[in-house]
């Protein structure tokens, strides 16, 4: 058995029975370490960059949930669009209003998480808690199609 095989089942033994879900960051890892852990039985991977993210959702099994755990730029959310399972960082009501649009196209409900940033980092991004209101209370919210808010980050 490999090192990550170990790994994974170790996560497995230690938190069954519970509703805790491992989620493997692939992120700089090789899609062939990638289809180790798959084979071991993992199904849910992060990438923080969609090109990643894209070129090893084309060489790995379908029914991976891959995870968008990086900042996402609101061009680049139609590469993902098709296929991606949780985008973990939307920061703005434009990258919103932007996956709403690109999940329409690609026939598909994304599953979101807001960031909400409470850091004292300029350098960090989310919504403040005013935007956070404002935005929860704006009509075009609301009438999101595409969209499916999973919870805060």
């Amino acid at each position: 058995m490999s090192k990550i095989q170990q790994k994974i089942k170790d996560f497995q033994t230690k938190f069954s029975g519970t509703p805790a879900k491992l989620i493997a960051v692939s992120k700089t890892h090789p899609p062939e370490a990638i289809k180790e852990a798959y084979d071991a039985g993992q199904r849910a991977f992060g990438e923080n960059k969609v090109q990643e993210m894209v070129a090893k959702a084309e060489l790995l099994p379908e029914d991976i949930e891959w995870h968008m755990i990086g900042h996402l730029q609101r061009n680049k959310v139609k590469y993902i669009a098709p296929f991606v399972y949780l985008i973990h960082s939307v920061d703005s009501f434009k990258l919103l209003r932007e996956i709403d649009k690109a999940g329409g196209k690609a026939g598909r409900r994304l599953g979101c998480l807001l960031q909400v940033h409470i850091a004292e980092e300029e350098t960090k991004f989310g919504f403040d808690r005013d935007e956070l209101f404002a935005m929860m209370d704006d009509p075009e919210f609301i009438s999101f199609e595409n969209i499916e808010i999973k919870g805060l980050m």
